[in-house]
């Protein structure tokens, strides 16, 4: 099954080929999809009210860790944006637009969020990729603190986050200091729309997932296991042509790997159906 050229896949297309992603518009693009004709102005000037707060608390506040109190006292306390654990699986917590009505969110939207904000008030910070749970940090003159929007905007040493690792793993593994480095907009948005397709392969939900694994693919065009998993995706939705081309790809690119027999088996029977309806 092609995925459909629609107003929310042209938009998203265009934000992240620029020389610079602007992430909360790209964000709110990827929830155009799930909800056309979303616009994106006024959830843009929601998050310069909460800037405009935000730019009042930190006034006469000095240095960096006082600065991103004040921005965790206007999100999370002021404005009663918090985690939802109730429902932490809601695919609703993944799109921006949700976030901001909802006042509810994941860890990477949440962070997105936060980014966002701290953008528009001249707070220097970038999106972690820590395993598991996104977090948000902030360096000056060496020193590095990490943000936690999903839990209040809580303020972490590098360190404690160590220490929230080993015990996530139960000490069995192995912190790397690379899990403390910053993210891309490129990153940030794939780890969004990575969360989408589990929640909705989790689902069964072939025709959303089907549409987000696309996303991935506009972000990383060379991903064969994308391209293996959109394919699996289109062959169960009906689309020989679509799906037989993204095998094909897949099997080019990694004709070596574990599945590769398997994804050639399915490919023989495609190429079988495609015959037939011809």
């Amino acid at each position: 099954m092609e995925v459909a050229e629609t107003p929310a896949r042209r938009r998203f297309a265009e934000l992240i080929g620029g020389a610079e992603i602007p992430l909360d518009r790209a964000a709110l693009a990827i929830a155009e999809e799930e909800y056309p004709g979303l616009l994106a102005e006024p959830y843009l000037r929601a998050i310069d009210g909460l800037a405009a707060r935000a730019r009042v608390r930190i006034a006469g506040r000095r240095g960096a860790a006082e600065a991103l109190r004040a921005l965790r006292e206007t999100l999370f306390e002021e404005a009663g944006f918090r985690g939802n654990d109730e429902d932490y699986y809601d695919p609703r917590n993944s799109f921006l637009n949700e976030v901001l009505d909802r006042r509810l969110g994941i860890p990477i939207s949440l962070s997105v969020l936060f980014l966002s904000v701290a953008r528009r008030v001249d707070l220097r910070v970038e999106g972690v990729r820590f395993p598991g749970h996104f977090l948000v940090k902030h360096e000056a003159g060496g020193r590095e603190l990490f943000i936690d929007p999903y839990r209040g905007g809580e303020i972490l040493t590098a360190e404690e986050c160590a220490e929230r690792y080993r015990a996530a793993t139960h000490g069995k593994g192995s912190f790397d200091p690379r899990f403390l480095e910053a993210a891309t907009p490129r990153q940030i948005l794939a780890r969004m729309l990575h969360n989408l397709k589990r929640i909705y392969g989790e689902q069964g939900d072939d025709l959303r997932t089907l549409w987000v694994i696309d996303r991935l693919l506009l972000l990383s065009p060379g991903d064969p296991e994308e391209r293996r998993d959109r394919g699996l995706v289109s062959a169960r939705l009906g689309g020989t042509a679509a799906a037989l081309a993204d095998l094909r790809a897949y099997l080019a690119a990694a004709p070596g790997a574990a599945d590769a027999a398997e994804v050639r088996e399915l490919a023989a029977a495609l190429e079988k159906r495609q015959t037939l309806l011809n």
